[in-house]
């Protein structure tokens, strides 16, 4: 951190720091990862890896900045920062991106032609070319490139301190690879497993949803009220949203303690429309007070119905297929030909068409009682779908972890949070788990699971008896490889072999983020080095998913917390205060905000927002970053144009020594926000003594410095060195925050980076009270509005300023008193001591 002779230029500017430094950083390998000896000196950061599908937006880069503001302030503090960056690009958004941007469709089941080529333009109207698999994810593979460079050209100009020698993506082939063994790992020691059951589908992606990716949104319906026939003859209404669910009725369901249903429970009633005997049976969960009070349990309408289907053992009735629509046969125990014939005008239609169909028959029949009530109600959807949810019977893999909801618990209450409010939204999603976590994907870019199946004589899959590769064969790709032991030609014959269809969910290979990036089961040196991971930095809306996929991974793996901190970012609001999303179509991208207010000025209005906190879209932060930059550059030029101190100053002056004293509370308070991920409180903390310096401290001491007549020379190399040294902890503490003006004018006078140097420690100057700057402050601001009220010159000369205060008040002010009547022009500085606690200044201005 030696100084050098000062090269200031004329005119110092924010414009093309960004490039300049960038590249600059890069060259000289400023960030790069260097192994140390042992852990203890390693800072390890799981980066978010963003997902790989259009542009990045200011919400990336606000949570983002969090996360670069905490890599910089530990490697200042000495820690080598294990710092990479990756690409989730795999997964629907990036399959739905490809779809649109080359106008094509999968087909797996067409062969691939290595010599396709996508369309050159895209009509959005028109049908979607029909491609291989295979070609499909080539692609994705090609398109996902593209926006990765672009990506990583947005994150350069932000200034974040990343080794980009380390990036790595969650489809790469080692990413397959180890997302692929710990599969393996743990379907052997029977932590994963497939079964067939009652899963969530979005009809639109043609896809199962974990319990995870779920929201509710509200959406329009109708309340329908129908009469069952007991019996007796007598009618039994209930009252549904999902009439077109009359034929997978499988019982209807009372309260236990409801009187109007006891004399019920253990008989049968017959379906409307369609003749269906099904019994009416208690159930604790069935609301009373909801519609009738009896409620149908169809399979399936809902998650409820699965749960009184599971509990009370009931058959199956399924009526809906993954495309959304009704399938061609009956279900089971559909024997009534009626009924059977009524089925038959529902067979192929949408569910909007069926309950069209089936309200027109109950209103023939006469089982419709009165008209439906419109309403609005709660339905699931997929995150990232437009069309409600249906639960489908359909083979799917499975980790276990309902199992393991109290060790999950407790790494959630081992675990730092930051804020630590947010380990509540963690706890109360891990208590409220109601299935085992679903991982696979009836899609196509992703990572395969590593399963075939042997085809029997009649050429039905045996799934009670998968074939599994070898762990040195992985990655593997079903299909297209050979399982052990079979020939190519064996694939889909009687005999033969199969390959498992389905590809893993996202948040399955992204949790295993940790160890991908740490090295696990590939670089045993960089494992023990980084793993477990000290800070995993997140949105906070992704608790549920990949923070608690995460958790329970690694736990599954090796019984640890993957990392020792988690910090929560809030979201960004747009003007409206709703969170600004791709899929809200409210976003606005950074890049042009970098370019009008500099990086610097968008990461300081990012670094406002506190931990966990939703803060606004506000260009208005950004002008003041902006104003804060530009201040840092102009008052490192003025303070560098001083001579430089001599070896032999020191700091004398009671001035200096107090505005160094208060310097060392900042460093400290600043220090321990930072150690806390308080980087908001910080910043705040830092600036606020910023502009004290700029508009006060270096105001006072200017004449002295400048080594006016009269001033002793001791005085002025005080000055100078005080002056000198707040410059050097005041550009190392806004490092973290503005890291281009720093570096800029960092430059000036030293060989090194500004982000290489050490974090600011105590000045060690002589001691000094930090109060005394306060009171300084105040009396030259007092001087200073006086002439702007009277406007008049800042120079402008004063016959008498009067200051009453407390006696050791004026004890300060008789100290630093030829400072300030240097810096205020003042003629005679009058000293009234006062029992007011409040400091007060008359000021008499000097005749024109």
């Amino acid at each position: 951190m030696a100084e050098t002779a000062p090269k200031v230029p004329e005119r110092p500017s924010l414009d093309g720091l960004d490039a300049h430094w960038a590249a600059r950083w890069e060259t000289d390998g400023v960030y790069r990862f260097r192994a140390p000896a042992t852990r203890d000196e390693v800072f390890s950061i799981d980066t978010p890896p963003p997902t790989v599908s259009g542009s990045l937006h200011v919400g990336h880069v606000f949570s983002y900045t969090h996360t670069d503001i905490v890599a910089r302030f530990h490697r200042m503090r000495g820690k080598r920062v294990f710092y990479p960056m990756g690409w989730d690009d795999n997964g629907l958004p990036t399959e739905r991106r490809v779809q649109n941007y080359f106008g094509v469709r999968c087909v797996p089941s067409l062969p691939y032609d290595p010599d396709f080529s996508p369309p050159e333009r895209v009509d959005p109207k028109a049908r979607p070319v029909d491609i291989s698999r295979r070609n499909f994810v080539e692609l994705c593979e090609r398109l996902t490139a593209s926006d990765e460079q672009a990506f990583e050209q947005v994150w350069r100009r932000l200034g974040l301190s990343v080794d980009w020698s380390m990036t790595y993506t969650t489809i790469g082939g080692y990413a397959q690879r180890i997302s692929q063994l710990s599969f393996l790992r743990l379907l052997r020691r029977g932590e994963a497993y497939q079964a067939e059951a009652p899963t969530l589908w979005d009809v639109g992606f043609a896809t199962a949803v974990a319990q995870a990716e779920l929201e509710d949104r509200e959406y329009p319906g109708a309340w329908y009220r129908i009469a069952f026939h007991s019996p007796d003859g007598a009618p039994v209404h209930i009252e549904t949203t999902r009439p077109e669910l009359l034929p997978a009725c499988v019982a209807l369901i009372a309260h236990p303690d409801d009187e109007r249903y006891k004399h019920l429970f253990g008989t049968a009633v017959r379906t409307p429309v369609f003749g269906v005997e099904v019994p009416v049976l208690a159930h604790p969960g069935a609301e009373r007070e909801r519609g009738a009070g009896i409620a149908m349990c169809c399979t399936f309408g809902d998650l409820t119905d699965v749960q009184w289907w599971r509990e009370l053992k009931l058959p199956t009735r399924t009526v809906i297929g993954r495309d959304g629509r009704f399938l061609p046969d009956p279900p089971p125990g559909l024997d009534y030909p009626a009924g059977r014939a009524a089925y038959a005008q529902l067979a192929g239609a949408t569910v909007h068409t069926a309950r069209e169909r089936v309200v027109a028959m109950l209103r023939e029949s006469g089982d419709l009682d009165g008209e439906p009530r419109r309403t609005v109600r709660p339905v699931k959807f997929y995150e990232k779908g437009d069309k409600p949810l249906e639960i489908v019977s359909s083979r799917q893999w499975f980790i276990r972890s309902m199992a393991h909801r109290d060790v999950l618990l407790q790494r959630g209450a081992q675990l730092h949070w930051h804020p630590d409010y947010m380990r509540a939204r963690y706890e109360d999603w891990v208590r409220g788990l109601n299935s085992d976590w679903l991982i696979s994907r009836q899609r196509f870019f992703g990572v395969p699971f590593p399963v075939w199946y042997p085809l029997d004589a009649a050429g039905e899959p045996n799934y009670a008896a998968p074939i599994l590769p070898g762990e040195d064969a992985l990655p593997v790709d079903p299909s297209s490889d050979t399982p052990p032991g079979y020939l190519e030609d064996q694939r889909g014959r009687p005999g033969g072999f199969l390959a498992d269809p389905d590809v893993m969910d996202t948040w399955a290979t992204s949790s295993l983020t940790p160890q991908l990036v740490c090295g696990w089961e590939r670089d045993p040196a960089r494992y023990a080095l980084t793993f477990p991971m000290d800070l995993r930095p997140q949105a906070h809306d992704i608790i549920r998913t990949w923070l608690f996929a995460t958790v329970l991974r690694s736990e599954l793996e090796s019984g640890t917390l993957p990392w020792r901190h988690v910090a929560l970012s809030g979201w960004i609001l747009d003007p409206d205060r709703k969170k600004m999303s791709k899929s809200k179509g409210n976003v606005v991208t950074p890049v042009d905000l970098l370019e009008q207010f500099s990086s610097d000025a968008v990461r300081y209005w990012a670094a406002s927002g506190r931990p966990g906190t939703d803060t606004a879209f506000d260009q208005g932060q950004m002008k003041i970053g902006r104003r804060l930059a530009t201040k840092l550059l102009n008052a490192s030029k003025f303070v560098l144009s001083f001579p430089e101190p001599s070896a032999a100053a020191t700091v004398s002056e009671t001035l200096d020594r107090a505005v160094l004293a208060a310097l060392d509370e900042v460093v400290a308070r600043a220090t321990a926000a930072l150690d806390e991920f308080e980087y908001t409180a910080a910043l705040e903390r830092i600036e606020r003594f910023f502009w004290t310096f700029c508009d006060d401290y270096v105001e006072l001491v200017k004449d002295r410095a400048y080594g006016s007549p009269g001033v002793d020379e001791a005085a002025t190399e005080s000055a100078r060195l005080s002056l000198r040294t707040a410059l050097s902890v005041l550009q190392r503490l806004l490092a973290p925050f503005l890291p281009f003006a720093t570096e800029e004018a960092w430059s000036w006078w030293h060989d090194d980076s500004v982000h290489a140097s050490e974090w600011p420690r105590s000045t060690g100057s002589s001691p000094g009270s930090a109060e005394v700057i306060t009171v300084a402050s105040e009396v030259i601001r007092a001087i200073r509005k006086a002439k702007s009220d009277a406007r008049r010159s800042m120079r402008s000369p004063v016959s008498t300023a009067r200051v009453f205060a407390p006696a050791e008040a004026l004890d300060a002010v008789r100290a630093i008193s030829a400072d300030l009547r240097a810096a205020g022009n003042v003629a005679s500085l009058r000293l009234d001591p006062t029992e007011d606690q409040r400091l007060h200044v008359d000021v008499s201005l000097a005749d024109q």
